[in-house]
């Protein structure tokens, strides 16, 4: 158990601004005295929304900062001086645990590639999150690092997702599962199904078949695996849902005054309700596969999904996540 952690987050990338990550950053110290936190960014753009100083609060300067709309190969050859970049290069230094970014998704996985580097025998890192189901939580992976994939980057994400779901959940054998569009054997494409067959062989993982898309909150699985193409939209798609009940509820039980009579009576089960399906509380997914803690946040993330976010990296510096993982696969891919 790590007893101090400073986690690097990149205050320039996101949609809404530094301010967010300063915001947050305030938060996340407050909550836990053991934390330490470096804005990377502009310093007097951060230095400007600080409002009052903090021991445990630290600004390292970046001259840049990585578009949204910017190519990842681009950004790798003219962007190491952004604070995505800077930000991973503390991480690598030694003098951060973890790094948190709402940035561009491809550039921070060409970055994380060529800076913190790959597990050995690992092909592609893979973005990997918690999900809530019935009654639990479900990892997925890919949610959209490689838009691509082929039987052996499946095979790679399931054996990477098993031994995070270990690590993070406590789970002694993951029920390991591919996402299709049936559970019949001959469904799907020849990835997905050469997958399923190198999967089925595997004694080290605890694979279960194919799951459908309904199934990704029904705790059929503890670990759902897919190319980040369909784990993007699944992802998104599953947002644009909660959010959508959210706003329902909240027009429900505050448009009439029967609607807040009710709404003031079911207050506690409804705030329980709030908290399992609030996209925000669930913000912050793990680059799986580089050596080292990289959380990547929604990019239109709020102060409260973005603390969600640093909330996440904490913990898996905490759990020692990076470290866990290369053991076993050094172990298991002998």
């Amino acid at each position: 158990m790590v007893n101090s952690i400073t986690i690097a987050v990149d205050a320039m990338s996101g949609d809404r601004g530094p301010a967010v990550a300063v915001g947050a950053a305030y938060d996340a110290l407050k909550e836990n005295q053991a934390l330490s936190i470096i804005l990377v960014g502009n310093r007097g753009e951060l230095e400007a929304l600080l409002f009052k100083p903090h021991p445990r609060l630290h600004i390292v300067e970046a001259a840049d900062v990585v578009r949204m709309n910017e190519r990842p190969s681009h950004a790798l050859r003219h962007k190491q001086n952004s604070s995505m970049a800077v930000a991973l290069k503390l991480v690598s230094r030694g003098d951060a645990q973890g790094c948190v970014s709402a940035g561009n998704t491809g550039a921070l996985m060409v970055f994380g590639r060529s800076i913190l580097k790959m597990y050995p025998g690992i092909e592609r890192p893979a973005i990997i999150k918690l999900i809530p189901s019935l009654r639990g939580r479900c990892h997925v992976l890919d949610l959209g690092a490689n838009v691509d994939s082929s039987a052996e980057n499946l095979y790679q994400f399931a054996l990477m997702g098993s031994l995070m779901a270990s690590a993070i959940s406590n789970l002694q054998e993951p029920r390991v599962a591919l996402l299709n569009v049936g559970e019949e054997e001959i469904k799907g494409n020849e990835q997905v199904r050469l997958a399923s067959h190198m999967l089925a062989q595997c004694e080290t993982i605890n694979y279960i078949g194919y799951v459908e898309g309904t199934d990704l909150f029904r705790d059929v699985a503890d670990v759902v695996v897919c190319d980040g193409f369909v784990g993007n939209i699944a992802l998104k798609t599953g947002e644009g849902v909660a959010n959508m009940l959210l706003e329902l509820l909240e027009q429900a039980f505050t448009r009439t005054w029967y609607g807040r009579m009710v709404g003031f009576l079911a207050r506690p089960t409804l705030l329980k309700l709030f908290r399992v399906i609030d996209p925000a509380r669930h913000n912050g997914a793990s680059f799986l596969g580089l050596q080292g803690v990289v959380i990547k946040s929604h990019g239109n993330a709020n102060e409260r999904a973005m603390l969600a976010a640093i909330r996440q990296a904490v913990k898996e510096v905490e759990l020692e996540v990076p470290r866990r993982i290369n053991e076993r696969l050094d172990e298991l891919m002998i």
